[in-house]
């Protein structure tokens, strides 16, 4: 796929039609990453959230520096509802009106062995803190006029999943949320995508446990979701997505569970 830069149409279309500014949760890293570098050649100012404000503060240096853009940088965890809540409120005065809601994680292996604070502790991150971010932007966003909204969801989401069952299940959440907020929103101004990548090749295998050598690289799934934006409900962003997609198909349901368990078989570490 070839990389777009500020003046090409497609980065140039989303700041024309959405607005100077967006932010991006999960900025430190992988999607996210790519997303505000991305964002930042159309000419976007950025608002960048993740845990990490060193490595954010490097990012935003580093993207000031090379394609003068103003970046702001929020440090939030956001397992916490307080640190959610604050970000509408640092950002209350300022044209939003993209959201990339990128941060999320994942865990492998069989769920009765797995951490129980682990595994609700990413329900809070993928599920809880993205509605409470997305009720809160797509608020202003209606208010506003116009707005869009990318919600990354994954090709888990179409199934269960065994070894990353409660995984797949948020990412159920992110999908149907992300589906119906389309249908929702559409005709008042703002635009709302799923985002449905397969492996992708990021820190995310590393803090799930899973051995993931080969996949998508963030820069395709952030380059593929700008393009769908506007266009369509749900992206399968690059071509891995789209082969996994199309084998999967033609399975029943059921025969899709019994498939994704044999591929998590060969890529988790327990």
């Amino acid at each position: 796929m070839p990389r777009l830069t500020a003046q090409s149409g497609p980065l140039s279309r989303l700041r024309d039609r959405y607005g100077p500014i967006a932010l991006v949760t999960g900025a430190s890293d992988g999607i996210g990453r790519a997303f505000a570098q991305r964002l930042a050649e159309a000419g976007f100012d950025l608002v960048l959230v993740a845990r990490r404000e060193t490595v954010l503060t490097e990012i935003a240096r580093e993207l000031q520096s090379r394609l003068q853009v103003d970046v702001q940088v929020l440090a939030a965890d956001l397992s916490d509802p307080e640190q959610v809540r604050r970000i509408a409120e640092a950002t209350a005065g300022r044209d939003i009106g993209l959201l990339v809601a990128a941060a999320g994680f994942g865990t492998s292996g069989p769920f009765i062995d797995g951490d129980l604070g682990t595994e609700l502790g990413m329900i809070d991150v993928n599920c809880r803190a993205l509605a409470q971010t997305t009720h809160s932007f797509a608020r202003r966003f209606v208010e506003r006029g116009r707005g869009g909204i990318i919600l990354m969801s994954s090709l888990v989401a179409f199934q269960g999943v065994p070894r990353a069952a409660n995984y797949a299940a948020t990412k159920a959440y992110v999908q149907n949320l992300a589906e119906g907020l389309h249908a929702e929103l559409r005709s008042r101004g703002v635009d709302v995508l799923s985002s449905a990548p397969g492996p992708v090749l990021s820190g995310f295998g590393r803090r799930a446990a899973m051995r993931i050598t080969s996949g998508q690289t963030p820069d395709e799934v952030a380059v593929g979701s700008l393009h769908a934006l506007g266009r369509r409900a749900t992206v399968r962003p690059g071509l891995l997505a789209k082969a996994l997609e199309t084998a999967l198909k033609p399975l029943p349901r059921p025969g899709r569970v019994v498939m994704m368990g044999k591929v998590m078989a060969g890529m988790t570490a327990r």
